[in-house]
């Protein structure tokens, strides 16, 4: 069975209750520095994620324009986390540098991750 966590917003437990409430099992109410609580989850990454995706969706006032521009916008967020910008929390490494994947990125890796792309589809 699949468990939710989540903080004391009052909206996810409405949601869940409707969405997910007869095939999975919610952990209402959880502080978000949980681990410095000595709990055993923690939703600090996700806020943050979260927080991130909010600001740029600040900035982007008309909206997608379909569903296909929420996608794409989606995706190009995940090659940015996960390729381009470096985290605190992994001593100022990407998730991809910390996994070993190995592209010829060096200084401007938005840059040369789109033309290592470009070449590789050619």
């Amino acid at each position: 069975m699949f468990e939710f966590v989540c903080d004391k917003f009052a909206n996810y437990k409405s949601a869940f209750s409707k969405l997910f409430a007869r095939t999975c099992k919610l952990n209402f109410g959880v502080p978000i520095a949980c681990l410095k609580f000595g709990l055993e989850h923690n939703n600090n990454p996700a806020e943050r994620y979260n927080g991130k995706l909010d600001d740029r969706l600040k900035i982007i006032r008309g909206g997608f324009g379909s569903f296909e521009g929420a996608e794409n916008f989606m995706n190009l967020q995940r090659v940015l986390h996960n390729f381009v910008n470096p985290h605190q929390e992994l001593k100022d490494k990407t998730p991809a540098e910390m996994a070993e994947i190995t592209l010829p990125l060096k200084r401007n890796k938005l840059l040369n991750l789109i033309r290592f792309l470009t070449k590789s589809r050619r």
